[in-house]
């Protein structure tokens, strides 16, 4: 069985997104960290920062690549997870949980709509 929460969103791109009134904590999967493996560096968007859905806002780095990291939703970023800075094996070890890069005020709650449920991202992911 799956292990991606059942009440997120999950991006084609493999962020997780979990959404309280207007406000969405963004992560990446368990699935992304899986395939990453070792993650040793992570750059993160500055508070206040605009993003917009689709669009690069984040870099992870692995002993195996570096990837960017999409906002799945637009919105202004009001909170980074500074822990990541001196510990990206977080991410690994909590990428649901205390794993999480940034929380977004959302500016269009509508573009949620876009993304998968768990049982479609899943499938994506070839997850029972």
């Amino acid at each position: 069985m799956t292990n991606n929460p059942l009440d997120f969103k999950y991006s084609r791109e493999h962020e997780w997104v979990n959404v309280e009134g207007d406000i969405a904590t963004v992560g990446i999967t368990d699935f992304a960290q899986h395939q990453l493996t070792d993650i040793v560096f992570v750059e993160l968007p500055e508070k206040g920062k605009r993003v917009e859905a689709g669009k690069q806002m984040a870099v992870v780095e692995s002993v195996k690549s570096v990837s960017d990291v999409f906002a799945p939703v637009s919105g202004e970023v009001i909170e980074v997870n500074s822990k990541l800075i001196d510990n990206p094996e977080i991410i690994n070890n909590s990428p649901y949980t205390e794993g999480w890069f940034v929380k977004i005020r959302m500016a269009n709650k509508a573009e949620l709509d876009a993304l998968l449920d768990v049982k479609l991202y899943s499938a994506l992911t070839g997850q029972p």
